[in-house]
């Protein structure tokens, strides 16, 4: 286990290289020069002189290799430099927003888990029945629900029940205030976006879990387990539902991942000032910098989140391990 464990680390090295070399390269074939943003800002027209001490001062008329090495360098340091727009270090800028983009994605994969497992195995169990036919409504329902409706629709339902209760209408907070200093402020500005993005979450989910429960429902070792007289409680639990988390597993990786950079409109909605609202900013500005280091941290939170996928792998099915 242990050494499945170390060849599972030591390939993030290796594809987290690759991914900053591409990750360099694209941001570099995108038109458009920040220098240029900057000086033009207040209209007029851009002194070519102005524009190569810009060059001169953000690094950028270095060679690219060095600039590249650089930039890998202070990846694994963690320091991801400073913006070229704002001026300010790029860590601080993500800094700032992370933790409410990290709350909400961490939140919605909670709620999807809670709602996804439990009811796509017992659509699995009551299969062609009535609950089976309301689950699965109720999954494609959210599938194809855009998130931001179900969003402005969550809000309008708040206001509208709150107004007809206290008389007047309620509205989340708009300032972030930890979870650990004041919770209940915490919890009522991300509960309705974790939720509303919980809900497609758990949709998705929730037809991968009824369709792999269904599979292995249907394999010899279950029929063998029953006519060995096992508890159907004991069935499902141990030997069903163990197999049948593999795929499910794999979902729920990757859709946290992207959860952590994929919350543009979402956050629009909800006016949060999060990961996914920087990224657009970063990439009008066209912030080499920052934008490289969100891409980055989205590449390393999908590696982490596919480390962590294997390593539950290696868990819930010991012959990948000893394979």
């Amino acid at each position: 286990m242990y050494r499945y464990i170390v060849n599972r680390v030591l390939l993030v090295i290796p594809t987290l290289v690759g991914a900053a070399a591409l990750v360099f390269v694209l941001m570099r074939l995108i038109p458009g020069d920040i220098c240029e943003v900057r000086l033009s800002s207040g209209g007029g027209s851009v002194d070519p002189r102005a524009v190569a001490l810009c060059h001169a001062e953000l690094g950028l008329d270095r060679p690219l290799i060095l600039q590249f090495l650089d930039f890998v360098w202070g990846f694994f340091r963690l320091d991801f430099g400073t913006s070229m727009w704002s001026g300010k270090p790029v860590a601080e800028e993500i800094a700032a927003r992370l933790p409410i983009s990290l709350e909400i994605a961490v939140m919605a994969t909670v709620v999807a888990i809670a709602i996804a497992v439990p009811l796509g195995t017992i659509s699995a169990l009551k299969q062609n029945s009535w609950i089976d036919h309301v689950v699965r409504t109720t999954a494609i329902a959210g599938i194809a629900t855009p998130s931001f409706w179900l969003g402005i629709v969550a809000i309008l339902a708040v206001l509208d029940i709150s107004h007809a209760v206290f008389g007047t209408p309620w509205m989340p907070p708009i300032d972030y205030v930890p979870f650990w200093q004041d919770p209940l402020r915490n919890l009522s500005m991300v509960i309705l976006p974790a939720v509303t993005v919980g809900y497609r979450y758990a949709a998705v989910t929730m037809r991968m879990t009824r369709s792999a429960m269904l599979e292995v429902l249907r394999e010899d070792y279950i029929r063998t387990a029953r006519a060995k007289g096992l508890l159907e409680r004991l069935i499902i639990n141990r030997h069903a539902l163990k197999n049948a988390l593999l795929p499910v597993v794999t979902l729920i990786g990757i859709e946290f991942a992207f959860l952590i950079g994929g919350l543009v409109v979402t956050e629009q909605v909800f006016n949060l000032n999060g990961v996914g609202r920087l990224f657009v900013l970063a990439v009008q500005n066209q912030d080499y910098t920052l934008t490289q280091a969100l891409v980055m941290l989205t590449v390393a939170v999908f590696v982490f989140a596919n480390l962590v996928v294997d390593l539950l792998y290696a868990w819930l099915d010991p012959r990948i391990r000893y394979g």
